[in-house]
């Protein structure tokens, strides 16, 4: 994300799709897939029993960010700021659809470091505290809410997590090793 012509390109695409060109919100898409599968791959890597398969999720991203084509795209930062918030969506959406139960009945509690190497579709449980971590979050500080949806939910390295929250890299690692030891207490009790 990092790469200035790519950014450039991105942000050109974006205000030509949100003034009407459909050629342009088709050219995004295609300039965008690669990467938003690769972040969608890192959330469903060790994705089992037949929920969402990465091409699925991206499709479904997809269909869902069409119907944000008139927000006032401000560039690729913030393109990738709602895909993550979308993302996260329908995760949750997915498990809560599967029937999951919210504590996870008789399974040991997972801390918030592994969920990332979980499999939902055995755990969705688990993604469900996790949703209700991060809206217990965002009542208290909704930039860390942020935070975790860049990082956990749209794969962002810190690097594009500062650029697209506006702060230093030196700010984000602060605030994500604060933000991951309040997460990991959460998660603990839930």
């Amino acid at each position: 994300m990092s790469d200035p012509d790519k950014t450039e390109e991105t942000t050109v695409l974006l205000r030509r799709w949100t003034a009407g060109e459909k050629a342009a919100g088709e050219a995004l898409f295609d300039s965008l897939y690669d990467e938003l599968r690769r972040v969608a791959s890192r959330r469903l890597r060790a994705e089992s029993s037949g929920s969402l398969q990465t091409t699925a999720l991206v499709h479904e991203l997809f269909l869902r960010l069409v119907d944000q084509r008139s927000a006032d795209w401000r560039d690729r930062a913030h393109f990738f700021a709602v895909a993550a918030r979308l993302m996260r969506r329908i995760l949750v959406d997915d498990a809560r659809s599967r029937g999951a139960q919210k504590r996870g009945g008789e399974q040991p509690a997972l801390s918030f470091e592994s969920l990332g190497e979980v499999p939902f579709g055995e755990r969705a449980s688990e993604l469900l505290a996790l949703d209700d971590c991060i809206r217990d979050l965002d009542r208290r500080d909704p930039d860390k809410a942020r935070l975790v949806e860049l990082r956990f939910f749209g794969g962002l390295s810190l690097e594009d997590t500062a650029e697209v929250m506006g702060l230093s890299r030196s700010s984000v690692v602060r605030q994500w090793r604060l933000t991951k030891g309040w997460m990991h207490r959460q998660m603990q009790v839930r």
